[in-house]
C-alpha cells in the first residue's frame, strides 16, 4: 500500500497519483503567469515520481523554469536527463529543448543528433519544422548533401504538376489523330515544314511538339517528358513551365530550320532537350531542394542527354536514321541558358541560407537598406526578364536568317 499522502503536496513525503497530476498542472500554472521560482520548486518535489511520463514532464517544466530564471546550464541538465529517461509521451519535448539548448551553446553537432531523434517521435504536422532545423545545422556544418535532403523534407504540399500532365495528354491525342490515314492533313499542318516556315507559317516552331512519326516515338517522348516535365514543373510553377516549354521547343525548331535538313521535322524531342538542358543548369547554378526522386533523376539528367546525343549523332548516321540533331542541341542550349538566367521559384539552397541583411545602428539605416535590396531585387529582375527575351530574339533571327538562306 502507498504510504500517506501530506496534506501540502511540497512538503516532504510521498505522493499518490492524483496528487502528482494536480501538483503538475499547478506547476505548469505558476509558469505560464511567471513564477518561475514557484514553478521550479513544484516540478522539483515530483522528480523521481515512479511513472516516466511524469518525472520527464517535471523535469521538462522545471528546466523551463531555470531557463527563464538565466540558469542555463540547470536547465540544459534536466532536459538531457528528461531525455534520457525511458520513452514517454514528453520525451519528444524534451529533446528538442535538448537541442535547442545545444544550439545556444554552440554544440551544433549535439544538437543535430538531439534533433534527429526529436524528429522520429514529431508530430506530423511539426515535423516540416524540425527537417527545417536539421537543414540549418548540417548547413553549417558542412554537408551540403545532407543540408538539402533536410530542407526537401521540410518542403509540404506541392501542387500537382498538372500543366505536364496536360501537355502530354493532349500530345498523345494530337500524335495518334496524326497517325492514322484521315489524320494525314493535321500531320502535314502540324509539323515543321521547312519551306512553310519560311513563307510566313511562324506557328511551325511550336507545332511540331504535338506530333510524332511513329507510335514508338512518341511513347518514348512522352516517357521522358513524364520524368522530367513535373521536375521542371515543381520547381517553376505552371506557368513558367509553359513558357519554358515553348521556348525550348521554338529554339529546337529554329535550329533545326536554319542547319536541319530539308525534309519535314516532329516531335516533342527539342523541348524534351530543352527541359533537360533547363535541369542542369538550375541543379549546378541554384541548387533547387529537391526530394528524392528528384535528387536521383537529375543525378543523371546529364548522362541520359550525353547518352541521346551520341544515339542521335553517331547510331543516326550510322543507320541512315532521319534524327534532327539541329533540334535536339537548339532546346538544349536554349535550355542551359533559361535554367542559368531563370531561378526557381521553389526553394533553393541559396535561398535557405541568405540571412537578412543586418542594420548598422544608425538611424535610417534599416529603411535605406531594404529601399536599396529592392532596387537591386527590381535590377536583377529585369535583367532575367531580358535573359528569357533573348532566346526569343535569337529564335526570330534564326528564322530570319534561315529563310534568307532558303
Amino acid at each position: 500500500m502507498a504510504g500517506p499522502t501530506t496534506s501540502d503536496p511540497l512538503a516532504p513525503g510521498p505522493l499518490d497519483r492524483a496528487t502528482a497530476v494536480a501538483l503538475l498542472a499547478r506547476a505548469d500554472e505558476l509558469l505560464a503567469v511567471g513564477e518561475y521560482d514557484l514553478a521550479r520548486a513544484a516540478y522539483t518535489r515530483l522528480i523521481g515520481m515512479p511513472d516516466p511520463a511524469l518525472t520527464a514532464a517535471a523535469l521538462v517544466g522545471a528546466g523551463e523554469a531555470m531557463y527563464r530564471l538565466d540558469d542555463e546550464e540547470g536547465a540544459r541538465q534536466c532536459w538531457e536527463q528528461a531525455a534520457r529517461l525511458p520513452e514517454n509521451p514528453v520525451t519528444y519535448r524534451a529533446l528538442r529543448q535538448v537541442a535547442a539548448a545545444r544550439v545556444r551553446a554552440g554544440d551544433l553537432r549535439g544538437a543535430r543528433d538531439a534533433y534527429v531523434e526529436a524528429e522520429r517521435r514529431a508530430p506530423a504536422d511539426e515535423r516540416a519544422e524540425i527537417a527545417s532545423r536539421l537543414g540549418w545545422l548540417n548547413k553549417e556544418l558542412g554537408d551540403t548533401r545532407a543540408a538539402g535532403r533536410w530542407f526537401s523534407r521540410s518542403r509540404t504540399g506541392d501542387p500537382a504538376p498538372v500543366a505536364s500532365y496536360v501537355i502530354i495528354g493532349v500530345t498523345i491525342v494530337v500524335s495518334i489523330v496524326a497517325l492514322q490515314p484521315v489524320g494525314n492533313q493535321l500531320l502535314t499542318a502540324l509539323w515543321l515544314d521547312k519551306q512553310a516556315l519560311a513563307a510566313g507559317e511562324w506557328w511551325r516552331l511550336v507545332t511540331p511538339v504535338l506530333v510524332h512519326g511513329s507510335l514508338l516515338h512518341l511513347l518514348f517522348n512522352m516517357y521522358f517528358l513524364y520524368l522530367v516535365g513535373p521536375l521542371v514543373e515543381q520547381l517553376y510553377g505552371s506557368i513558367r513551365f509553359v513558357i519554358l516549354y515553348v521556348l525550348t521547343a521554338a529554339a529546337g525548331s529554329a535550329a533545326s530550320f536554319l542547319v536541319g535538313g530539308p525534309y519535314p521535322s516532329v516531335g516533342a524531342s527539342g523541348a524534351i532537350f530543352g527541359l533537360c538542358g533547363v535541369l542542369i543548369a538550375v541543379s549546378a547554378v541554384h541548387r533547387p531542394v529537391l526530394d528524392r526522386r528528384g535528387r536521383a533523376l537529375m543525378s543523371q539528367i546529364g548522362a541520359l542527354v550525353a547518352l541521346n546525343l551520341i544515339i542521335g549523332f553517331g547510331f543516326g548516321a550510322l543507320l541512315d536514321a532521319r534524327i534532327d540533331n539541329a533540334a535536339h542541341v537548339g532546346g538544349l542550349l536554349a535550355g542551359l541558358w533559361l535554367g542559368f538566367v531563370l531561378p526557381p521559384v521553389r526553394a533553393t539552397l541559396a535561398g535557405y541560407w541568405q540571412r537578412p541583411a543586418q542594420g548598422n545602428g544608425a538611424p535610417g539605416a534599416t529603411a535605406a537598406g531594404g529601399a536599396t535590396a529592392a532596387a537591386d531585387r527590381r535590377l536583377l529582375g529585369l535583367l532575367r526578364l531580358l535573359g528569357v527575351m533573348a532566346v526569343a530574339v535569337v529564335v526570330v533571327g534564326a528564322v530570319l536568317v534561315g529563310t534568307a538562306v532558303r
